[in-house]
């Protein structure tokens, strides 16, 4: 079952909530969402990753992403078999990306993803754009996790 929630306003600011249940155990679920190194695999929205830093469950990274190859910083916080937290901290899009993962049971997990972000400078003019591309590729990358997880 996927759920999708939508807020914004005028001023760039976005905030989306979608989610969607796996039929899989936490564990496979988690060795999905947790190598980060493998975005671009499923979120088709980020075209590379380039690790900086990398100190225990944290990782300081630039991204490529695909609307025009904009370049993000994001520190990414791995909380053990809980969550993803994404801080992206320059780029064209800043603000944070948290996804949760949520034992049903055995062999099924609730997989919980909140943008909370803003649209910054020139990348304004197509907050449209980036809005509907950001939820549509967040749903879309959700099955890709379902679908290789299960």
């Amino acid at each position: 079952m996927s759920k999708y929630h939508f807020l914004s306003n005028e001023t760039g600011m976005a905030t989306f909530h979608i989610s969607k249940e796996i039929s899989a155990p936490l564990d496979d679920v988690w060795n999905l969402v947790s190598d980060v190194d493998r975005e671009p695999e499923f979120w088709h929205g980020t075209k590379s990753v380039k690790n900086i830093r990398k100190e225990g469950n944290v990782v300081e990274r630039e991204t490529v992403i695909a609307f025009r190859n904009a370049v993000c910083k994001e520190i990414v916080t791995l909380d053990a078999k809980n969550a993803v937290k994404k801080r992206i901290i320059d780029g064209p899009i800043i603000g944070t990306k948290d996804i949760k993962l949520t034992p049903i049971g055995t062999n099924e997990t609730r997989v919980e993803v909140k943008w909370d972000i803003t649209v910054k400078g020139f990348f304004g003019l197509f907050r449209g754009i980036i809005k509907k591309h950001i939820s549509e590729g967040t749903r879309d990358a959700l099955n890709r996790i379902s679908n290789t997880a299960t």
